[in-house]
């Protein structure tokens, strides 16, 4: 790997220093002219006159089937960088499927979908945009007349495979867009089910994404052929144990803020720190009233009750402890995904040791600071005495949580109903005039919602079973598991990191 700290912005442009890391036998960057002729003509039908950096350095490895991980941020022209090598590729004279791409959401499905159609359909190169929570119909006439490109969520198109409507016989190339994102919806499990309908070898695996922590690192060992890295950061290289998250809140409104962050993250277990006794009841209350699984422990609990409460927490039947500094003093536990400060520290070093919490052991981890104006600007100041890579967020909309976790759902509901059996199916084919009535009345749609609302909460935040008085065996029922986010274990082989990958149960 060759790291290279004077690297242009551009090509064509010196607007700027960048880090970049690439491939020991690094290939040169490619310009606009010396594209095919077809290329530069798709560029010009979406309005680029140049390259951006992603696509320059990043092409040339696509053009040569070299198996790559590639950093790039939000809005960086990474589409570009996969679809025009992709177009490439393609045999317009065949209907096969010959180019996969796996996205998160319906929401990059369609905006990568959009792209391809730009760029490729004045060429005869169709495309296919697949994802749930929509009928099938549409999905199966575009595959009926010939989707060359299908980019979807893995949850649908792993739904299609089983069906039979969609084949992977020509598939030439593959491409994992924000792989972090995929795990944090839960479509681990559907991934590798989908790994096993490919061919062994396409032309080409490829992973973009924002970051690589070592659970996105882990699957790019499954999904890649001894994968190479390039990375442009115009900061530092995003290859990391610990992420370190900052939204900035207002103080009223933190609680509110707490939540819709928990519900973007879906942390598998996290440890929040509060600095008062009576702040930690009231987060940990916050969080049971909202259906989590929470508990508290502060320095005037009894022995008694915290060994109670610390051994559900290691044991991975709690998932979210409130604590103060105090109560939080030597705690080990190695298994913990992330560290929430609700309040930030008196001392600002303490944080250092708050986010020490998490990424123990070679684990991944994620360190969030819920701060106001002030307090950002002295975390910032602690930031950059400490060489820490600040990752600062807006706070998610209401709305930014509803489509979340209205994907995750669909993607949950249509798992179970890929293991129904023939009798399954024609027993809830009863409840299907009910359903019909629930979505079309407004006013018993309420109905519904508390259904939906019931499900993803058993999913997702429901107490895990707990083992009988005794040590005897679990309830019997639905288990609680948790899928990896990165294949395998994430900690020493005991469990995967699934917080942010989704339980997944039944």
């Amino acid at each position: 790997m060759r790291d290279d700290d004077s690297a242009p912005e551009s090509p064509n442009s010196a607007a700027g220093a960048e880090r970049l890391v690439e491939p020991e036998d690094a290939l040169p960057p490619i310009d606009m002219e010396r594209l095919p002729p077809h290329l530069r003509e798709a560029a010009a039908r979406a309005g680029w006159t140049e390259l951006m950096p992603v696509q320059a350095r990043a092409i040339p490895y696509l053009r040569a089937g070299r198996d790559l991980m590639v950093q790039s941020r939000t809005g960086s022209g990474k589409t570009g960088a996969f679809m025009l090598p992709i177009l490439e590729l393609i045999d317009r004279g065949s209907k096969a499927c010959q180019a996969l791409i796996l996205v998160p959401t319906r929401e990059l499905a369609q905006q990568v979908a959009r792209e391809a159609e730009l760029l490729g359909g004045a060429l005869g190169i169709r495309t296919a945009a697949v994802y749930g929570g929509v009928p099938y119909g549409g999905q199966f006439e575009a595959f009926r007349r010939g989707a060359h490109i299908v980019v979807g969520t893995p949850g649908r198109i792993l739904d299609h495979l089983l069906k039979r409507t969609l084949a992977f016989d020509a598939v030439q190339i593959l491409i994992l867009d924000e792989a972090d994102r995929m795990l944090s919806m839960g479509f681990y499990p559907d991934m590798c089910d989908i790994k096993r309908h490919l061919r062994p070898r396409p032309a080409g695996s490829y992973m973009f994404s924002a970051t690589f922590p070592p659970y996105v690192m882990s699957l790019a060992g499954q999904f890649l052929r001894a994968p190479e890295l390039l990375s442009l950061s115009r900061d530092r290289i995003h290859v990391m144990e610990v992420e370190h998250v900052l939204y900035k809140t207002p103080a009223l409104d933190k609680d509110r803020a707490l939540v819709r962050i928990i519900e973007i993250e879906n942390p598998d277990s996290a440890l929040i720190f509060c600095n008062t006794r009576s702040r930690v009841h009231y987060v940990s209350v916050v969080l049971q009233r909202f259906g989590y699984d929470a508990d508290e422990l502060s320095s005037d609990l009894s022995q008694a009750v915290r060994d109670k409460v610390l051994g559900r927490l290691r044991a991975g039947t709690l998932k979210f402890l409130v604590a103060t500094d105090v109560a939080g003093r030597g705690i080990d536990l190695p298994e913990l995904s992330h560290v929430i400060q609700y309040d930030f520290p008196e001392d600002p070093e303490a944080y250092i040791h708050r986010a020490g919490r998490t990424g123990r052991a070679g684990a991944a981890g994620v360190a969030i600071s819920l701060v106001s104006d002030v307090e950002r600007i002295g975390l910032l100041s602690l930031a950059k005495r400490f060489g820490i890579d600040l990752d600062e967020r807006p706070v998610p909309t209401d709305e930014e949580v509803a489509a979340i976790v209205s994907e995750r759902l669909t993607a949950l509901l249509e798992a179970r109903l890929r293991t129904r059996d023939k009798l399954q199916i024609e027993r809830m084919k009863r409840f299907a005039p009910l359903a019909r009535t629930l979505a079309q009345s407004e006013d018993v749609a309420a109905l519904l919602v508390m259904v939906l609302d019931d499900r993803y909460q058993e999913l997702l935040h429901a107490p895990a079973p707990q083992p009988e008085p005794g040590g005897g065996p679990e309830p019997r029922g639905e288990p609680r598991t948790r899928s990896s986010r990165g294949g395998g274990s994430r900690r020493g082989g005991r469990r995967g990191r699934g917080g942010r990958g989704g339980a997944r149960r039944g």
